[in-house]
């Protein structure tokens, strides 16, 4: 019985196909069509896409930038290809747009964090705080950026970590870009002994400076004492290096510092405790 049904319905459709042909053929026509419509709309949002990238990075766009705009062109090309792929087939167009306003309207209402992280990255983009391949510390999270994508920025850690940060959360915080500037600069705190001569210190601190060709010469070089604390003399150092060798600056002076104190006989602080037994008038030094 269900066959029989079956058939009639095909055979009833076959008549009502031959009796409408010029209707059928002008659906099938606007259904081939509109399918060209598609796929070509989907070659043209690739090759678009793909070229403006490319005219981009040959004019030295930054690659934050090149991503967020091929993106959204790509999205643009996609959207406008079904509203012509629909009008095609008889959807009034205009309707569709006042459905998508609406819907819009109201997406827009329940997805207010989206928009905002929306809204985030076109500033990132825009006002370019940070960069793809840059060092950042953004709530509390230090890392290099991968991406800066619509809605999220991605971070790389030092050690391997992948952290994804909503880009609302980013603008509406301090940001610390530790790659943007050539040059940074490094400070040493170095502790010797009361005992030591100052002037000796000093000099022993200015001549591994000297000898480092990665210390920027042309930049202020601070040695002095900065404090004497309880059991210390406690001198500051501070030079400047290009930032790419700041952190090898760093641990090479360190390294330096302590040869060139050892060689001169400077000893580095001992805590030491001096305790007075009451009435007796007598100290008792314990180091």
């Amino acid at each position: 019985m269900e066959r029989f049904n079956f058939m009639n319905n095909i055979k009833y459709f076959i008549l009502w196909a031959i009796q409408h042909q010029e209707l059928v053929f002008n659906y099938f026509i606007n259904a081939t069509m509109a399918i060209i419509i598609i796929v070509i709309g989907s070659f043209t949002s690739k090759i678009l896409s793909n070229g403006l990238n490319k005219i981009l990075i040959s004019r030295n766009v930054d690659i934050t930038i090149c991503d967020f705009l091929t993106a959204l062109s790509k999205y643009v090309v996609i959207t406008l290809t079904i509203v012509i792929a629909l009008g095609r087939i008889g959807v009034q167009t205009t309707s569709v747009i006042a459905i998508l306003g609406a819907a819009g309207m109201a997406a827009g209402l329940a997805l207010q964090g989206a928009l905002s992280n929306f809204a985030a990255g076109i500033l990132l983009v825009v006002l370019s705080p940070l960069k793809n391949g840059e060092y950042i510390v953004v709530k509390n999270v230090a890392g290099t950026v991968l991406n800066v994508h619509i809605f999220y920025t991605t971070l790389r850690t030092l050690d391997g970590k992948i952290v994804i940060i909503p880009n609302n959360k980013i603008t509406s915080d301090n940001i610390i870009n530790y790659s943007r500037e050539p040059a940074r600069r490094n400070e040493f705190m170095i502790n010797v002994s009361y005992n030591t001569n100052i002037d000796l210190v000093i000099n022993t601190l200015k001549q591994v400076i000297s000898k480092e060709p990665r210390v920027l010469k042309d930049k202020d070089i601070v040695v002095g004492l900065s404090e004497l604390a309880p059991s210390s003399m406690n001198f500051i150092v501070r030079c400047w290096s290009y930032t790419n060798d700041l952190n090898a600056v760093y641990w090479d002076l360190m390294s330096n510092f302590k040869k060139a104190l050892d060689k001169n006989k400077i000893d580095p602080p001992y805590p030491q405790l001096q305790m007075y037994i009451k009435n007796k008038h007598q100290k008792i030094e314990i180091s």
